[in-house]
């Protein structure tokens, strides 16, 4: 498994829930301020220094579980609410379409470019707050210099290891349907058309060479398939042509309906509690918190639907009580303590629900309470 995709998914994740919201928030025609300020404060949260610098750290990936409690927090960084089953929509669609973009990613190494893609986008919903778009890029160029140097076979073993997490996920969403790259049971049907990969040759020629090294014989098989000689490479640097466009915002054309999502069935793999689920809620959660929860608790705030009628989400939110259950909102405590930095072991029993515990962590191990202590840092900013 890899120790370098935590970053990538939380990143690529971050930024289809962002097209999301977006997309919603002008469906809804939510005032222009408002819309602003809720995109603002979430990718302040989702970029801010001290929790990127973590992520960025060398680390397993985390349960479903965990990271879809962590994207249930940053979603509501801002004055925008969902309510658990246009949360639970939210999810389902971020995690569709970012396993796509994995299955269409032409080799291990574009994983990059289709993070750029998302960063790109992020940078422009920012673009008129420097503080932000600061933040934005400055987590840009740490990707640069943590990713750039890795192997295709690193890269390779990124890939698997998402596609691993992602295995499970057979979610039928409407816009893939509608497209016909998703079938009805939800697993993608992947075109046989199109360019090959950059370095490759066009499949449906078998050579066969003598021993000295010549070329004697050569036949061409059906390949069941139409490619193409491969596309230039795009460019890798904070600021360039991606030349693909996988990973960019695919809703800017969409009509509301086309974000309706299905289940085909449950996910087994996440139907048992992670035994490390506490540490990893406490990681994350405990980093991205609220921002500046005091002033935006002085707001109105405003509800978005991810449904096209109320009527809609109350429906799914009632089925949903009943289905599975690997998927139901983990409810967090985000309470604030002076003395954080010494009470850690509390404050971990507070955002799990568990009772207060008395024991103290077990040192540097315990990653969980630390970074449970730099999410207190970032609400008191």
């Amino acid at each position: 498994m890899s120790m370098r995709t935590l970053p990538l998914v939380f990143i690529n994740l971050g930024g289809e829930m962002l097209y999301i919201l977006d997309q919603r928030l002008q469906t809804q025609n939510t005032a222009d301020d408002n819309t602003q300020k809720v995109m603002n404060d979430i990718i302040a949260t989702m970029f801010s220094k001290a929790f990127m610098e973590e992520l960025l750290k060398p680390q397993d990936l985390y349960s479903n579980r965990a990271l879809r409690t962590v994207l249930t927090r940053l979603a509501h960084a801002s004055i925008m609410r969902l309510n658990p089953a246009s949360m639970d929509r939210l999810y389902e669609l971020m995690v569709m379409a970012f396993k796509y973009q994995l299955l269409l990613c032409p080799r291990p190494r574009d994983l990059l470019i289709i993070s750029y893609n998302h960063i790109d986008a992020i940078r422009e919903f920012v673009r008129d707050t420097p503080s932000v778009l600061n933040q934005v890029d400055e987590t840009h160029r740490k990707i640069i210099e943590v990713y750039t140097p890795l192997s295709d076979g690193e890269f390779q073993l990124l890939r698997q290891t998402l596609l691993i997490f992602l295995q499970d996920m057979h979610v039928r969403v409407s816009l893939f349907l509608k497209d016909k790259v998703q079938n009805p049971n939800g697993r993608f049907a992947l075109s046989t058309t199109g360019p090959v990969p950059h370095g490759t040759e066009v499949p449906g020629l078998i050579r066969m060479f003598s021993s000295n090294g010549k070329e004697w014989k050569r036949w061409e098989f059906p390949t069941g398939g139409s490619y193409t000689s491969s596309i230039r490479v795009g460019s890798f640097e904070r600021f360039g042509d991606r030349v693909t466009r996988i990973g960019t915002n695919m809703y800017s054309v969409t009509q509301p309906e086309e974000t309706h999502t299905s289940k085909s069935y449950s996910q087994k793999a996440n139907s048992e509690p992670n035994p490390l689920a506490k540490e990893e809620l406490n990681l994350l959660a405990r980093l991205l918190g609220g921002m500046k929860v005091q002033n935006r608790n002085t707001e109105t705030g405003f509800r978005v639907n991810l449904f096209a009628t109320d009527q809609e989400e109350e429906e799914a939110g009632a089925s949903g009580a009943n289905g599975d259950q690997s998927f139901q909102v983990i409810n967090i405590q985000a309470t604030q303590d002076v003395q954080v930095n010494t009470e850690l072991a509390r404050i971990a029993g507070e955002f799990t629900g568990e009772p207060e515990q008395t024991e103290s962590p077990e040192g540097p191990s315990n990653k969980g309470d630390d970074l449970l202590a730099m999410m207190d840092e970032l609400i008191e900013l």
